[in-house]
């Protein structure tokens, strides 16, 4: 079909033939009328998709605007690199130079972040359609990457390669640039504590010798607030109860490789306890039991977690007395003239509120029910606010979670609320590796495989394998916390150890195998029954050993049964800075099998911290006791020996001997006890090298055998000779895991004695 043109047509259709743009066509705005729309130069996308892309009718009226939209819509389709819209006569030519198809994608420059890490950010794909907005974009998330990693002066280009067939290479150079490190932390305000002290407190740190395995000294804004939150705490702890960050200023160096990093705050007065006193508000509750839980003295410091603590307390004496709907409101009166705060704990009638539900949300791995038995709360029950918090402390002590965060919003009644349980998993496994070195001993390595939450169940499965000079072992055990769908730890171990002349002139096998059951009898205490049988065999007793040692060589067989008795003032946590626990044991072997004893152990422990919780105090105090029966007597794989209860000596390295023997092979004893004490503290170094130093002293005693007449008929010293070392500890927070180094130098021993005056400790995770 032909159509004659006018004069505004005609310069309409010059216009269109040199690719002016449409809309910026001076004269009238007439409308023209193709009879054919003809696609040209695309090869990989259809010209149906042009053509309904461009949605232009045919045989119709086309306004100059009409042409306008259907051209920005063809160069908004992020398809085409050019787009030309050529009339000729009444065809419209439609040429296209379409976008080159991505053949591959690579990266060049970077070193800290692989190719893998870096394929998981970008968005652009091989074999897909060149974009070069989404190229931008992903240089733009690979910066970003680099940033949140330390390195602000990151710069990454996108650069292409072109290929035949319209294909081409699309690689990201980086250039990463250095860690942008913070260079100085300063405070502005504080005058009852340095500059370096408040720095100790806050999780970023500024870049010292150790930059180079310090990462907590990179900025990153996220952990601003975060040390807001840490300093308020520690002031406040220290009695300023007004205390309050003003402001933060973070200035970045002009080459961009360092932060200054200044905390504007207010102290203000530091505040001591004043009157303190409990009284009850709900009619026939006695406020004397509540006031009896008070750990708040007069005189005394304000601490916030003093508060706290107390609170818990008396809400737990609520909890036991059935009282439900009971809220433990502490009233602070500030005293300015005299900088003491009054306070007065008040027991108040709260709203009668039910828990609706618990949702819980986060968890890929770990199963709901693992997470639901934290809570002693259930759908119906009243709702407390402790006990909601304390459910959530048992979530978070799981160690399964890097973030546990327990919240709670309205049902669908006013007296309802859902229980909302949002988790953040992390890894649970973890590979400990152990070094030791004894002078005897020679250098040791263990190495151990644990899952803690096997299969998102929550049970333990664990494999240890240790080897030294003369010495191997190995142990599976599997735990199952809550057996049968209550609170009741089933526990499996089986072990194998051998040595070869530790310390001694013979060696010895010892295979276990021992199921057990566990469940509390308290808030603090657990009871654990538990069945015991194994094969223990003595043998390669040389002729210059003891002949005491060479009576005993052979094997046995030990079946018993025992229990444990375990109490932790741990499991409560109401007193934040001092935990206790002891725990004895008793075993009895003699149903079934060769050995007939009682074995009695015991321990005692505390620990506590002091000097504004700067430093931890540890002591403790073990002892044991084994008592054979009937015509049995004890031998060497029966008796206690020494291990690690006396730093300074050497596994089996002191108690009883056959002096009259040529090697004097330690016999091991019937008795034993042992003392502790630590101190474990800053030693000046700044806070973010993880480097404390410690102090320690033992002493004890190992001694008592059932026959005594050894070697020549001579009799063997059993007596109750002390032992005492001191030493020194360095701790070191390390990229791979805490490491411990212990230097030790006895005090008190015999001439026979074995010291062991250094070992080492190690542990990581994954």
């Amino acid at each position: 079909m032909e159509r004659k043109l006018g004069k505004g047509a005609v310069a309409l259709m010059t216009a269109l033939a040199i690719t002016v743009p449409v809309g910026l066509i001076p004269g009238p705005a007439l409308a023209v009328v193709f009879g054919d729309i003809r696609v040209e130069g695309n090869q990989q996308i259809e010209s149906g998709a042009v053509l309904s892309t461009l949605d232009l009718p045919t045989g119709q009226d086309v306004s100059p605007g009409q042409i306008n939209d259907a051209l920005q819509r063809l160069q908004n389709s992020g398809l085409f690199e050019t787009v030309e819209l050529v009339p000729q006569g009444g065809q419209l030519v439609v040429r296209v130079s379409e976008y080159p198809i991505v053949n591959q994608i690579s990266f060049e420059g970077n070193r800290r972040l692989n190719d893998e890490r870096l394929a998981e950010i970008v968005r652009s794909q091989p074999r897909r359609v060149y974009q070069p907005s989404q190229a931008i974009q992903d240089a733009q998330a690979i910066a970003q990457t680099y940033a949140a990693e330390g390195r602000l002066a990151a710069r990454v280009d996108p650069r292409i390669i072109r290929r035949s067939n319209n294909r081409i290479d699309l690689v990201f150079e980086i250039q990463e640039g250095n860690v942008t490190e913070i260079e100085r932390i300063g405070f502005v305000g504080n005058r009852a504590f340095s500059d370096r002290r408040l720095r100790n407190v806050l999780e970023t740190k500024q870049a010292g010798l150790l930059r180079t395995f310090i990462r907590r000294d990179t900025f990153a804004p996220e952990r601003i607030p975060l040390d807001e939150r840490l300093l308020t705490d520690f002031y406040r702890s220290q009695g300023y109860a007004d205390f309050r960050v003003q402001g933060t200023a973070s200035e970045v160096a002009r080459e961009r490789d360092a932060f200054f990093v200044t905390f504007n705050i207010s102290e203000g007065p530091r505040y001591r306890f004043g009157r303190v006193d409990t009284v009850s508000e709900i009619p026939g509750v006695d406020a004397s039991a509540f006031a009896e839980q008070n750990r708040v003295r007069r005189g005394g410091v304000y601490n916030p977690s003093i508060i706290d603590t107390s609170i818990r307390r008396m809400e737990t004496i609520a909890i036991q007395q059935g009282l439900n709907f009971v809220n433990i409101e502490p009233r602070i009166t500030r005293n300015p003239q005299n900088q003491t705060l009054d306070l007065t704990f008040a027991l108040t009638r709260g709203e009668r509120v039910f828990v609706e539900r618990i949702d819980i949300e986060g968890n890929t791995t770990t199963l709901d029910q693992v997470i639901r038995r934290q809570f002693n709360t259930v759908e119906g029950d009243p709702f407390n606010p402790r006990e909601i918090r304390n459910s959530a402390e048992r979530v978070r002590a799981l160690g399964y979670f890097t973030d546990a965060q327990v919240e709670t919003r309205q049902g669908s009644a006013p007296d309802q609320v859902i229980v909302g349980v949002n988790v953040e998993e992390q890894p649970t496994g973890s590979l400990s590796l152990g070094a030791s070195y004894g002078r005897a001993s020679g250098v040791g390595f263990n190495i151990g495989l644990t899952e803690r939450n096997f299969l998102g169940r929550g049970q333990t499965l664990g494999l240890q394998v240790s080897t030294a000079s003369g010495d191997r072992a190995a142990g599976i055990n599997f735990i199952e916390p809550f057996f049968l769908g209550r609170d009741l730890r089933f526990g499996f171990a089986a072990n194998y150890n051998e040595t070869e002349s530790l310390n001694s002139d013979f060696d010895t096998r010892t295979i276990r195998i021992q199921p057990s059951i566990e469940f509390p009898i308290s808030e603090n205490a657990r009871i654990e029954l538990r069945y015991r049988i194994g094969e223990d065999d003595l043998s390669n007793v040389t002729e210059n050993s003891s002949t005491l040692l060479q009576a005993e060589e052979g094997s046995r067989i030990t079946s018993a049964f025992g229990y444990t008795y375990n109490w932790d003032s741990r499991r409560t946590g109401l007193d934040p800075l001092t935990a206790y626990r002891f725990r004895f044991s008793q075993d009895f072997a003699g149903a079934g099998g060769d050995t007939k004893t009682i074995t009695t152990t015991a321990l005692a422990g505390v620990e506590s911290t002091a000097w504004r919780e700067s430093v931890t105090l540890r002591g403790e105090f073990e002892a044991g006791a084994i008592y054979s029966y009937g015509d049995y007597s004890t031998w060497i794989l029966d008796r206690f020996r020494t291990g690690n209860r006396i730093r300074g000596f050497e596994p089996n390295g002191f108690g009883p001997r056959d002096l009259a023997a040529e090697n004097q092979d330690g016999l091991g004893g019937n008795y034993y006890w042992a003392a502790r004490a630590e101190a474990q503290f800053p030693i000046g170094l700044p806070e973010e090298y993880g480097i404390q130093g410690g102090l320690f002293a033992d002493v004890g005693s190992l001694w008592g055998l059932d026959q005594t007449i050894g070697t020549d008929g001579v009799a063997v010293d059993d007596a109750m000779s002390v032992r005492a070392s001191v030493g020194a500890s360095i701790f070191w927070t390390t990229p791979i895991g805490p490491l411990r180094f212990n230097f030790s130098h006895a005090l008190r021993q015999e001439d026979y004695d074995i010291e062991q005056n250094f070992d080492l400790t190690i542990q990581t995770n994954f």
